[in-house]
């Protein structure tokens, strides 16, 4: 049976990470136990052919043997085989049977793919966010002068180290793959279906890794950053977490004046719509449209409306957002982009409005 004693570092260096949980110390071990043993049939392959062509070759055996089968030979082809299948099985299946325990979870998070970002919510603890990734790595830049180009976000899924987690997983749109390979396992995130993952952390850390599934033009654009906390420190993040919450929900109880709107539209558009129409509203020719000077933004409000809060029938890169925002927040990033860049409509979206638009 894999133990989970830690890997010999210079096994890392060109192999599976060993990862920071029980499960990825499993399947490391199992993985080095197949390895080994795929190894040691594959020299014996290679040494019975490279002894045939030496022990058979013309100059020494210029008439070919004449038979038609042997018994033995056919028992050994199939006994041995099955030999090493059940050796490799009752090792896998009591990995399977460890990793499909299910203790109960200090935290529980579901998480929720859509094209293309994550979003995290932590179950009884009012905290939710969405995940996108971090600005320096939008737009035309080098590559070379950002750090973690493509694997850095702008709000990391935090979670507390040495206590027991579960991530709900699923999809709002197409099928998802949220992966970390240090955290030992990857997940499919699909519409209409929940996966479930149980695990802890063994220490504090930052761990990254991104969407495994091809899911659309912004694939690549999907990282996920993992932030592990000791329990305390974890603590002290959800109270500020819940506090920066009841403020919001103060802010929300004030009069909707256009300087609020403009706000909440910003913290809207900088954290979901620029990742496809850009911080400068130039869009993606050809992928994503423009928001600086569009028809729509500039146009009738019951367009622009409609668009945001039900998707676009044409288009289903566009989310329809009446699903994952409140009319507070919708009515916020609509102030916004007609009222930025070259738009100047002078229009402010009440929440009432968005309301009516669902």
């Amino acid at each position: 049976m894999p133990t989970t004693t830690s890997a010999p570092e210079e096994a890392l260096r060109f192999n599976l990470p060993y990862g920071v949980t029980a499960d990825s110390h499993l399947a490391w071990h199992m993985h080095m136990l197949v390895l080994e043993i795929v190894a040691i049939i594959g020299a014996g392959v290679f040494a019975v052919i490279l002894w045939s062509i030496v022990r058979h070759r013309r100059s020494q055996r210029p008439e070919a043997a004449k038979f038609s089968g042997s018994f033995w030979v056919e028992i050994a082809w199939t006994v041995v085989p099955t030999l090493i299948l059940i050796g490799i099985a009752i090792p896998a299946t009591r990995v399977l049977l460890i990793e499909n325990s299910h203790p109960d979870p200090k935290v529980t998070v579901e998480i929720r793919g859509s094209q293309w970002k994550w979003h995290y919510h932590y179950v009884g603890l009012g905290i939710d966010f969405f995940s996108n990734l971090a600005a320096a790595s939008r737009g035309d830049v080098n590559p070379a002068k950002v750090a973690f180009y493509l694997r850095d976000v702008d709000h990391p899924l935090v979670l507390p180290a040495q206590e027991d987690v579960r991530l709900v997983i699923t999809s709002d749109d197409v099928i998802h793959s949220w992966w970390v390979p240090e955290l030992g396992f990857k997940r499919d995130a699909i519409p209409g279906y929940i996966n479930r993952v149980d695990l802890s952390i063994e220490r504090p850390g930052v761990y990254r890794g991104q969407c495994a599934s091809l899911c659309g033009a912004g694939h690549a654009f999907m990282p996920i950053v993992v932030r592990a906390l000791a329990p305390d420190q974890f603590q002290a993040w959800v109270k500020d977490q819940q506090a920066a919450v009841a403020a919001r929900k103060a802010q929300s109880a004030a009069p909707w004046t256009r300087q609020i709107a403009m706000a909440a539209g910003a913290e809207v558009f900088g954290s979901i719509c620029a990742a496809c129409h850009q911080p400068d509203g130039k869009g993606v020719p050809g992928a994503f449209p423009a928001l600086d000077g569009s028809p729509v933004v500039n146009g009738p409000l019951a367009a622009h409306l409609k668009i945001v809060v039900h998707g676009s029938p044409r288009n289903p890169a566009m989310a329809a957002w009446g699903k994952q925002l409140d009319d507070r927040q919708i009515a916020g990033v609509i102030t916004y982009e007609r009222n930025s860049w070259g738009n100047h409509t002078g229009t402010l979206v009440t929440p009432e409005q968005v309301e009516t638009a669902r």
